[in-house]
């Protein structure tokens, strides 16, 4: 099992993420469905006694969810940007980067 954290750290992240992903429009982030959404979904889910709530539980998964993946589509984007907006390398490059020579021939008969 994945271990979460607990779940206010898991919706201030999520929360922080919405804000970097809607915060491009110009419109403020809470003004956006998906916050709205994301909170209502919390506060529906509070867990008010001691007992496990497995529906809270499930909640909580699909935000962390969410979380890795809005992360991780942010995270590709500014990769994409570093390392894709410089053109296409050639293979010579490339192998130059990993500090490999091409061979001269197919074959490798340089």
């Amino acid at each position: 099992a994945m271990a979460l954290g607990s779940p206010l750290r898991t919706l201030r992240a999520l929360l922080r993420e919405l804000r970097l992903a809607c915060g491009q429009g110009g419109r403020p982030y809470r003004h956006s469905p998906a916050y709205r959404h994301v909170l209502a979904a919390f506060r529906a889910h509070r867990v008010t006694s001691e007992k496990l709530c497995r529906a809270q539980q499930e909640l909580h998964f699909q935000a962390a969810t969410y979380l890795c993946l809005l992360r991780s589509v942010r995270e590709h984007a500014a990769l994409h940007r570093e390392f894709h907006g410089k053109g296409e390398r050639s293979p010579e490059e490339v192998a130059g980067l990993v500090g490999f020579r091409l061979p001269q021939q197919p074959g490798g008969k340089g």
